[in-house]
């Protein structure tokens, strides 16, 4: 990206002036080598966002940002349903609720070596992955719409967890206004087999150990210390999710046109907020979301089940659970009052600050837990939110490394085995049912992780409490 077509507010917050038919200005939280290396797509995408209608104080992208469909991955906007505000399924991506929880386990390095590979075989049996990856639960019509409708929730009725898990995930486990009856048959047959797996691409399962501590205080209040093995994963609604955005980025279409919304990119599609079709596309992401979280609910259960039989008295307590692909309805202040916006958050991780009410009461007084996905080479990490009183990019954080190269580029310059055995020579074990998804994953395809939740640390929009390196690794 050419830094000259920036203004530089700090060192790590850079803005793009209003020009054109911007309505608001382009604001990218980075360092500047981190500029330097972003697409210029990035540019063209942060430029197109900030002239889409009832747009509030600026368009934004976090440190990870790339280019993606219509918004950056890394993209950041709120839009105000008084003034015209759009919803856009572009700015909400197509793995709807792609996220991440981690678990406690209390068990040490030296637990894992021991059974390090036996886990990592039972993990990989247990959990199916990969493409169109099915596993062992069925729903029927009727599950399906309770499932959509109760999320995490659901889950745990159904004997998948313990209500202990709920108040550690983003909206207690459940998104009201879920709207079941507006999720298409075919996304609803996509799902069917689907709960309780993985699926491909940058997802995954690790089992992580805590090798840096950056903040002592957080760190005990998450429950974190040196050494101490955790376990992430990352997922999110499968093919239902995907199904709903491809369905809705073609209504949305015809409904910019029907609404006189001007788009300078195709891919930008939207509706009004209070349009039939903006309602029904929240209904229909809302449900999404409570997929998601049932499915990475489903997944915890089935990890809690192979670690008790593998170490028996162990119990994987919930940390916290995030979710990145979504447009959420929140309370912010703009200026001097509050306002109740429709935040897009595309490839970024809600990151509210210390005292904000929908905390869970434990979590409260340190703010939310950040969980930033990394490389199955590199390292994760878990951050805090920022200030409550500074609401930049409306309590928005980084949500993992970014892509630096594209899939098919990476496929040509790695091979699968060679660094599934190199990661093994470094004692991290890799379980994936595709050489090929490896390669599309291979650590050098993504940015330095290290140095991108730098980046949010000091420009505030999150707190580094600890780094994690991957000792297991079940890949999509």
């Amino acid at each position: 990206m050419q830094i000259s077509r920036l203004e530089k507010l700090d060192d790590y917050r850079w803005q793009i002036p209003r020009h054109g038919k911007m309505r608001v200005p382009g604001i990218l939280y980075a360092s500047e080598a981190l500029l330097q290396a972003m697409d210029d797509k990035v540019y063209e995408q942060v430029c197109n966002v900030a002239t889409l209608p009832g747009i509030v104080e600026a368009s934004h992208a976090m440190p990870d940002a790339h280019w993606g469909y219509g918004f950056p991955i890394g993209g950041v906007a709120a839009f105000d349903p008084d003034d015209g505000g759009i919803v856009s399924a572009g700015g909400v991506g197509f793995d709807i609720s792609c996220g991440v929880r981690t678990l406690h386990t209390g068990l040490t390095p030296a637990d894992i070596r021991a059974r390090q590979k036996a886990l990592a075989d039972a993990l990989f049996e247990r959990i199916p992955a990969g493409l169109g990856s099915t596993g062992a639960i069925r729903l029927s019509n009727r599950e399906m719409t309770d499932m959509l409708r109760g999320g995490a929730r659901w889950a745990v009725e159904q004997g998948y967890g313990s209500e202990a898990d709920l108040e550690r995930i983003e909206e207690q486990g459940r998104m009201a206004g879920a709207d079941p009856d507006q999720v298409s048959e075919q996304a609803r047959r996509r799902q069917r087999d689907e709960m309780g797996t993985l699926g491909s691409g940058n997802h995954y399962l690790e089992v992580q150990r805590v090798t840096q501590i950056f903040d002592e205080e957080l760190a005990a209040a998450y429950g974190v210390a040196l050494d101490d093995i955790k376990v992430s994963i990352h997922c999110g609604s499968r093919g239902l999710g995907h199904q709903i955005g491809t369905e809705f980025l073609k209504r949305m279409a015809k409904a910019a046109q029907q609404y006189g919304i001007s788009l300078p990119d195709r891919e930008l599609a939207c509706a009004p907020i209070d349009s039939p079709v903006g309602q029904q596309y929240l209904g229909a992401m809302r449900a999404a979301i409570n997929c998601a979280l049932a499915n990475r609910q489903i997944i915890t259960h089935l990890t809690r089940q192979v670690f008790a039989e593998l170490f028996p008295g162990t119990h994987l307590n919930l940390l916290y659970d995030v979710s990145h692909n979504t447009c959420k309805e929140e309370v912010h202040r703009v200026g001097k009052e509050e306002r109740r916006l429709h935040v897009h958050r595309k490839g970024a991780t809600r990151a509210f600050g210390p005292g904000h009410p929908d905390l869970p009461p434990a979590l409260r007084p340190h703010g939310q837990p950040v969980l930033i996905g990394g490389t199955m080479g590199t390292a994760s990490y878990i951050l805090a939110g920022g200030t409550q009183e500074r609401e930049l990019a409306w309590h928005s954080a980084c949500h993992g490394a970014g892509r630096s190269m594209s899939r098919r580029r990476a496929t040509r310059l790695y091979q699968g085995r060679d660094i599934q055995q190199r990661l093994e020579r470094r004692r991290i074990l890799v379980r994936s049912p595709s050489m090929r998804g490896i390669a599309e994953e291979a650590p050098d395809a993504y940015k330095d992780v290290s140095e991108v939740v730098l980046a949010a640390e000091r420009a505030d929009l999150a707190r580094r409490v600890c780094r994690l390196e991957p000792m297991i690794v079940i890949k999509g």
